[in-house]
């Protein structure tokens, strides 16, 4: 009898005891307070995520930049503004839970004033703040050294604008196809390597239409940048050229090649002046040709890339190769 009463007194406690831990409010407060937790560290981790986008888009963000004619570097091209957007990024990485910078989502802003927008103007770099560089092949002469040059260009992936004298495009029309067919962009030097600074306006009109005919006829293609041979000009040279729709273009860094330096002492040089936004003049001869693939992988060690004038003088902000 005892035992029996025994043994259901043990069944009654065990049974309470159970209920209790069931029903005790510290034991549910605990399992409260971890479900909390749980939850506070979820929302811990997106507001990290959130906070980590917040504090990249500090580093990214930009203001658009006008064109503006600077009072030294003359004529300079705007450059887009970047913005993140937050609540898109934060959408893009929330199902993952981790921060990802390549699913960045941002924005490009255009700027309100453009280069077309400014006076005719010559120009003689991008914009400042713009990782590119240009190479600006003058070609008037120097015919052996432009194969070379090309196949350079070709091997890492390198396309520059080739400003050819109409004359020279007259007499060499294969070696214009050649340059043309290798996706370079082809501008204007004049018609017959003229001091146009020395020359009448009407002079000046027909030099720079002719090539422009010429060119036209041999590469069916229409220059929109004029280099003036040596560089030599005023301001109507500037005036004559936009009034046939084409932008004066200068340079900010030039190899001097025409003298034949030494081709190690001449990248040397050039590599120690590049800065963004850098349009290097060169010609087609011994010079340029043996120091060219040195001068490139330089140019990208710098963390610059390389266009023609065109892809310089756009717009477009070039973004950090970790967001797409």
């Amino acid at each position: 009898m005892k035992n029996t009463i025994l043994h259901w007194s043990i069944v009654i406690l065990i049974i309470t005891a159970t209920a209790f831990s069931v029903h005790n409010p510290f034991t549910s407060t605990y399992i409260e307070s971890i479900k909390a937790q749980s939850t506070a560290v979820s929302q811990m981790e997106s507001n990290s995520i959130y906070q980590q986008i917040k504090d990249r888009a500090k580093e990214l963000n930009k203001p658009p930049q006008n064109a503006e004619i600077d009072p030294v570097w003359k004529a300079t091209p705007g450059y887009n503004g970047l913005v993140v957007d937050m609540d898109a990024s934060f959408k893009a990485m929330k199902k993952a839970n981790k921060f990802d910078e390549k699913k960045l989502v941002v924005k490009q802003i255009k700027p309100s004033v453009h280069l077309d927008n400014l006076p005719a103007s010559p120009i003689y770099r991008g914009n400042p703040e713009k990782p590119m560089v240009t190479l600006l092949v003058n070609v008037a002469w120097g015919n052996e050294h432009l194969p070379g040059m090309l196949q350079t260009m070709k091997k890492h992936n390198v396309k520059s604008t080739f400003f050819l004298d109409g004359s020279w495009v007259k007499k060499n029309p294969s070696l214009a196809k050649m340059i043309a067919e290798e996706d370079h962009e082809i501008g204007n030097h004049a018609y017959s390597h003229p001091d146009l600074k020395k020359m009448t306006n009407a002079r000046i009109t027909e030099e720079l239409k002719q090539t422009n005919e010429v060119i036209h006829a041999t590469l069916d293609k229409s220059p929109k940048w004029f280099a003036p041979p040596s560089g030599s000009y005023r301001n109507d040279v500037v005036q004559i050229a936009a009034d046939l729709d084409m932008k004066t273009i200068l340079w900010s860094v030039d190899t001097i090649d025409w003298r034949n330096p030494d081709p190690e002492e001449m990248v040397s040089r050039v590599l120690g002046k590049v800065h963004p936004g850098a349009m290097i003049l060169m010609h087609p001869t011994a010079s340029s040709s043996a120091g060219l693939e040195k001068l490139i992988k330089g140019i990208k060690e710098k963390g610059y890339s390389i266009g023609t004038v065109s892809d310089l003088m756009d717009e477009e902000r070039l973004l950090p190769k970790t967001i797409k």
